[in-house]
């Protein structure tokens, strides 16, 4: 069958980022944590409450409120609970990082620049990480647990009817069976073109049960579908199927990534071993 929906709207970028990792944003190395952290609370208005004790932390309760905002204004959407600690970890070890810069006495010249001397703190932590002795065999091993990161990811192709005004579920089945039946959708719907769209990233973008419709999907059939944002008539024209990468196609980023994640182990332990000496709290401090 021929169709002849014109493209009133614009086709939306060929998407062709790749797959989403098993570790999202909220999950990077501790050596991100000082930039993160500058950008989620600010240098200066979210640090800790300051109490009479050195080693206690008082959490702020704006903390949370201002990760929750960030985050909703960057994902569209409210951070899960694990989201929600991932950013207050990061906070923490910040105010733990500049406390033991100042400690060091790290502020000379930068008293009121906080960045800097959590920098300088973990430039300090830096030196002592020491990466342990490895071969092809221990990169095999982390490569197989972690291949989820390298295994390209089955793409689809496919194209999108757009009705103007009513996007109700009967409507759009209405319209479907109209398409599939040869009838022009010219007065009705503009086009939008989704190319070589990875499978991990259809569930985050459009919602679960559409990932999983459009994977049973038969190509070149109009289909209506759930989304999080109601009703689309979709049309499946190509799909790439996954294909697992070896060892050797990407040793040189394995051994990248093994690097990154073993010091940043390194980096988060010393980090925590430091944080034994405060005594962190929820809330705010007695005045």
């Amino acid at each position: 069958m021929t169709l002849s929906i014109p493209s009133a709207h614009a086709a939306t970028p060929d998407v062709s980022a790749a797959r989403s990792r098993a570790t999202a944003w909220w999950r990077e190395p501790l050596l991100h944590f000082a930039i993160l952290g500058a950008a989620l609370f600010g240098i200066d208005h979210f640090m800790a409450l300051r109490t009479d004790d050195p080693h206690l932390i008082v959490i702020p309760a704006e903390v949370d409120e201002q990760a929750r905002q960030l985050f909703k204004g960057s994902r569209g959407r409210e951070p899960n609970g694990e989201e929600l600690a991932a950013l207050r970890k990061t906070w923490l070890d910040n105010e733990v990082l500049y406390r033991e810069g100042l400690a060091l006495q790290l502020d000379k010249g930068d008293s009121a620049i906080r960045e800097r001397v959590i920098f300088k703190a973990l430039s300090t932590v830096d030196a002592n990480t020491r990466l342990p002795d490895h071969d092809d065999k221990l990169l095999k091993e982390w490569f197989e647990a972690h291949r989820v990161k390298y295994d390209e990811p089955a793409r689809y192709d496919f194209q999108e009817a757009v009705l103007a005004g009513d996007a109700a579920e009967a409507t759009v089945r209405a319209f479907v069976a109209k398409l599939n039946s040869g009838t022009s959708g010219d007065a009705e719907a503009g086009l939008r073109v989704y190319k070589a769209r990875p499978q991990p990233t259809l569930a985050q973008s459009f919602g679960p049960e559409f990932a999983s419709l459009l994977e049973r999907a038969t190509p070149g059939q109009w289909q209506a579908m759930p989304t999080r944002d109601g009703w689309r008539a979709i049309r499946v024209e190509a799909v790439t199927p996954p294909r697992r990468v070896t060892f050797e196609d990407v040793h040189g980023p394995v051994l990248q990534d093994w690097t990154d994640a073993t010091l940043a182990e390194q980096r988060s332990a010393a980090v925590q071993d430091l944080a034994r000496k405060y005594t962190v709290r929820n809330g705010v401090a007695a005045q």
